[in-house]
């Protein structure tokens, strides 16, 4: 089926000898230039091209006439129009507005706004080693090189605590802290010491850091470190530890949640912490964990290492060249690793991996971020160039497409993936610190985004703006459709606009201005091919549309006076409009050959008490309509005659109704669907083939073979006003919406009481 986004790729598909082909076509025999109509320019140019499909032809003439209207080329839309023409000019015309506007739409769209950097007054007085965000509490938690502990609120970024860590191991000024990293599972940190320790840390108290473990007899310096957890098992959790010799270790808890580590008989030291010895976890002395390694940056500095839980590897970088980037895979059978190798210039300072796209970002001292393919070892994916100096960091926003790179002349970068583009760059705008400075990145993507970096002892924090909440639509929207022919999400508003959107973007394609004047859009229907569009408005008149905006038909629904119309039903021989009056409004297809249509009689007659406000049909004849009053009538749609009456108990009547006015809105119907596949069911067995829902909140199930009432259910708080509804095809379960935005899902399969499933 054609949809503007196989246009765009026809458009890609086509080569320039494919477009001298096309121009070729806009040119008669003399030489003179000339216009194509639809007809004309699908058949020569899908003869002539040879490329893409008849559909996809017409809808690019159809996109091509949507742009001359939008251009002010073409007539008001409100005229019935002759068929449209297109020349080479307008066709050039639309392909460069076309390209311009997706490449304008994507640098507007994706590219963050920054408040101005602000300097957060820090109790460091040293370097700041890394920032990390607390999921639990939502706060932040910076720790420096001489273990200065700052615990600092998620919302305003004001400092709430301080701590010293304490390890008696070392003298306090010889203490020097390498990374540390949050064990959200269980409130602890683990941090890495030039005094070949790692010690874990209990966080819950809010007046000490009390020390728990600490490993000693590590070979080498820990200089990076990693924490990764099971999200469905918490107690298997991964603690990576990279160090200045070259080896990547990883201890593998097996029961994180329980104990770490084998606690009996183990010695403790004056800050009463177990004393862990490295070479018993090397040598399986504990059965609550057990340790991998490689040795693939021999004999250079591991800078980063990462677990990656997808990929079940471990992702390490150094300033080696052939070792730029180092995955170890683990084995499936056995506890080792299987190595694969990444080469650089010179080597890698940082590296980030986006899940989705399954792609790993390396931040280069040959000034390069690189993009890698975890499974291909010979070249990147692609480079990204424009960094002017070493880069020491990159950061992936998982949530989008994009990356984040930081260089060693305060130069922080915006890259879309897609693309390859740089869509921002931030220069001079951060601290002023001597050449050689240490810088922390941390990346916080919730609604809006969060960028906290150290400069040595400064902490500096960029914000996105707020975003304003934009509309769609300029005035109340009215109704919403989906055309799965096109792909596209249709809607309408109070000032009578009609505007089509790509469903898989959001790009606004076509829109139609004062369908019906100055009146309202109630609602809309499409028709069975969903080439036709019906939009009915306050003035009382049906109009129908195809969709290059010409209106083809104006169908005289209220006999010249404003109604408010709630629903136009297309059947295989009519069209149905309800809404104002207790009689159907029926347009019979054979009038339809004229540009406006008066409507014919409703065999059945008045037949409802109130006005009627909504109805289904079921094939192959079955018609029931729903009054304001809660009256549903079950019709014969070839006969026009009415079967029978459905009308819930009088004991079921709403509570709390003070007058005649409010019992008719609180009883009335105002949606009705058939549930797919049980009409022979319900025939058989007596169970429900039909829902109605209403202003009540109310939603009954009814039998309508029986003509009986089978259940009903207080789906949604009937202050609320009208909700809505839909079925799922399968027939199984029941969706509802109120006007505050809550969804529920309904299990239909429990009949007389549906069940709750889950609510948004």
């Amino acid at each position: 089926m054609g949809t503007r986004m196989e246009v765009a790729q026809l458009e890609s598909r086509m080569n320039s000898e494919d477009y001298r082909k096309l121009q070729a076509l806009f040119t008669d025999s003399s030489g003179v230039s000339c216009s194509l109509s639809r007809a004309e320019f699908i058949h020569q140019a899908w003869s002539s091209v040879g490329c893409g499909s008849k559909e996809e032809y017409g809808l690019l003439f159809d996109s091509v006439v949507i742009s001359q209207e939008r251009r002010g080329l073409v007539l008001d839309i409100n005229a019935v129009k002759e068929e449209g023409r297109v020349d080479w000019a307008d066709l050039c015309s639309f392909l460069l507005q076309e390209l311009s506007e997706k490449v304008k739409n994507r640098r507007t769209s994706s590219v963050p706004c920054w408040t101005p950097p602000r300097v957060v007054t820090c109790p460091h007085r040293d370097i700041v080693q890394k920032v990390l965000h607390l999921q639990s509490s939502g706060q932040y938690l910076t720790v420096s090189k001489g273990g200065t502990v700052g615990l600092w609120d998620g919302e305003d970024m004001s400092l709430l605590h301080t701590h010293r860590l304490q390890n008696s191991t070392v003298a306090s000024k010889d203490l020097w802290v390498t990374d540390v990293v949050f064990l959200h599972n269980l409130n602890k940190i683990a941090v890495s010491l030039t005094s070949k320790e790692l010690c874990f840390y209990d966080i819950l108290s809010k007046q000490d850091i009390s020390c728990k473990y600490k490993i000693q007899g590590l070979k080498f310096t820990p200089w990076c470190l990693d924490y990764w957890t099971n999200p469905s098992q918490p107690d298997q959790a991964v603690l990576a530890i990279g160090d200045i010799g070259g080896q990547v270790n990883a201890i593998h808890f097996t029961s994180a949640q329980i104990s770490l580590f084998e606690t009996l008989g183990l010695s403790t030291d004056s800050d009463s912490a177990d004393i862990i010895l490295w070479d018993e976890l090397v040598k399986g002395r504990h059965c609550t964990c057990y340790v991998v390694t490689h040795q693939a940056h021999t004999p250079a500095w591991v800078r980063k290492v990462s677990y990656l839980g997808c990929l079940d590897a471990f992702v390490s970088c150094s300033t080696r060249p052939q070792s730029s980037m180092v995955i170890g895979w683990r084995e499936k059978e056995g506890r080792g690793l299987r190595v694969s190798s990444f080469a650089t210039k010179r080597g890698v300072l940082d590296m980030h991996h986006h899940r989705e796209l399954n792609l790993i970002a390396t931040a280069g001292l040959d000034h390069m971020v690189l993009l890698w393919n975890p499974s291909v070892t010979s070249d990147p994916v692609c480079a990204l160039s424009g960094h002017t100096s070493p880069v020491t960091a990159v950061c992936f926003m998982q949530t989008k497409h994009q990356l984040l790179s930081y260089s060693k002349d305060k130069v922080l970068c915006l890259w879309d993936i897609s693309s390859q583009l740089c869509l921002q760059r931030l220069a001079r705008v951060f601290p002023k610190t001597q050449e050689d400075t240490h810088t922390s990145l941390l990346l916080h993507e919730d609604q809006q985004l969060l960028l906290l970096l150290s400069f040595n002892s400064q902490l500096v924090l960029l914000e996105t703006v707020k975003e304003k909440r934009t509309s769609s639509h300029e005035h109340p929207v009215t109704c919403v459709l989906y055309n799965s022919l096109f792909r596209q999400v249709v809607s309408s508003d109070s000032a009578s606009s009609v505007i089509c959107w790509l469903a898989d973007t959001g790009q606004k394609v076509k829109q139609f201005h004062h369908c019906h004047g100055n009146s309202e859009i109630s609602t809309m229907a499409l028709d069975g091919t969903q080439t036709r569009l019906f939009t009915a408005g306050t003035d009382g008149e049906v109009k129908v549309w195809d969709f290059n905006g010409r209106c083809l038909h104006r169908m005289n629904a209220g006999l010249g006076v404003a109604v408010k119309i709630s629903q136009i039903l297309l059947l295989k021989r009519s069209i149905l409009v309800m809404g104002w009056e207790r009689m159907l409004t029926v347009f019979r297809l054979h009038s339809f050959s004229q540009s406006f249509v008066e409507p014919s009689e409703w065999k059945g007659g008045s037949q409802h008490h109130s006005s009627v406000l909504c109805a289904a049909f079921q094939a192959p004849h079955v018609l029931v309509t729903g009054s304001s009053d809660g009256e549903v009538l079950v019709w014969n749609s070839n006969t026009e005659t009415a079967l029978r009456k459905l009308r819930p108990h009088k004991d079921d009547s709403h509570p709390c109704v003070n007058s005649k006015e409010d019992s008719e809105n609180s009883l009335a119907i105002t949606q009705l669907i058939f549930i797919p596949g049980r009409m022979s069911a319900a025939t058989a067995t007596g169970g429900a083939d039909l829902v109605s829902s209403g202003a009540s909140g109310l939603v009954r199930l009814w039998n309508t073979a029986h003509g009986c009432l089978v259940g009903q259910f207080t789906a949604h708080n009937k202050e609320l006003g009208s909700m809505v509804m839909n079925v799922s095809p399968c027939g199984n379960y029941l969706v509802t919406a109120d006007s505050e935005g809550t969804l529920k899902t309904w299990d239909l399969q429990m009949t007389q009481q549906p069940r709750n499933l889950q609510s948004y």
